[in-house]
């Protein structure tokens, strides 16, 4: 079953995120606007306006808490239950990525500044520790003390106890450009997903020998006869079942996979626009899909942005690899 969400949104989706512990639906968006959405009580909790483009949201370790990056390079705070909006800092440009380390209780941003930041909210002076890289960050993804950033065709993963240098670089996708990336939740290692309709996943091990990597193509559409592949923009693990994981591409479709036997389990119904984002909630039981132009594309589908929630916790998994977790 998937429900729609009844909420206008003016213009591009950025991120939608679950709350840590409720199934409250947090939706950043290229309208100003940060959206919070109560899907057990079917209500608009909050709507909070901003001054500029809103680029990613995230959650703090609670659900009281979120905050966001901006157009006008402005990392905000925001208290849920009150609605006050607060300025934390800022980038020297655009604003793009952010998330929040329940492990270090630091919040990292990035932007086109080419800095990643860190941020200690338990401060007065808020700023942490900065490091200037030779790129602007596409994409970036927060696990336990792990950071994971995609730059151009490349993806770095650092430690935020040791914020220095990369524990690990690579080129995933063999020089294609990175849409997005996702840090494996259950393993060390890291998902992307290409340009070019390509899912790439690396598991490390104590052993470099020992590593797992592997690149399938995710998203083939057949269009006019001719055979040509979907960026892929968005990737989710799931909480419930170890081993399955969403992707969401520029065509409208989302689609859940076995990690480890690279089988497609399941592909919903395509949607008007490009699934621009993918957020299960805590408990793995419900999928929250943002169907979004996202101003990756010149000839892009342009119609209203909208968030559908679909139940999964009924999926059917047969004789896949990918178990429930117990």
């Amino acid at each position: 079953m998937e429900v729609p969400l009844e909420i206008p949104i003016g213009d591009a989706i950025s991120r939608i995120q679950f709350a840590p512990n409720s199934n409250n639906l947090l939706i950043s968006s290229w309208d100003s606007n940060l959206r919070l959405y109560d899907f057990d009580g079917s209500v608009l909790r909050l709507e909070a306006p901003s001054e500029a483009a809103l680029l990613d949201c995230c959650f703090q370790q609670d659900d009281s808490v979120a905050f966001t990056v901006a157009s006008d390079g402005f990392i905000r705070r925001y208290d849920l239950h009150s609605g006050i909006i607060d300025p934390m800092g800022n980038h020297d440009d655009m604003a793009t990525c952010i998330g929040y380390s329940n492990e270090t209780c630091l919040l990292i941003t990035s932007g086109f500044d080419k800095r990643l930041l860190s941020w200690d909210n338990r401060t007065k002076k808020h700023f942490s520790l900065s490091m200037t890289l030779d790129a602007e960050i596409d994409s970036m993804s927060l696990n336990g003390f792990k950071v994971t950033v995609g730059i151009g065709a490349s993806a770095h993963v650092y430690d935020l106890r040791k914020f220095d240098k990369p524990n690990l670089s690579m080129e995933p996708c063999n020089g294609t450009q990175l849409r997005c990336v996702s840090s494996i939740p259950y393993a060390e290692g890291l998902a992307v997903g290409s340009v070019d309709g390509r899912v790439a996943l690396h598991v490390s091990s104590s052993s470099n020998s020992n590593d797992i990597g592997y690149t399938f193509r995710c998203h083939p559409k057949s269009k006019d006869g001719q055979h040509h592949l979907a960026p892929v923009n968005a990737i989710a693990f799931s909480p419930l079942v170890s081993g399955a994981f969403v992707t969401g591409d520029d065509e409208g479709y989302a689609t859940i996979w076995d990690a480890r036997s690279k089988k497609r389990l399941v592909e919903f119904p395509r949607y008007s626009n490009s699934v621009a984002s993918l957020s299960y909630n805590h408990l793995g039981q419900l999928l929250a899909v943002a169907s979004s132009y996202t101003y990756q594309e010149a000839k892009e589908i342009v119609e209203p942005p909208k968030v559908f929630i679909r139940k999964v916790d009924n999926i059917d998994f047969g004789s896949s690899s990918a178990r429930r977790k117990t």
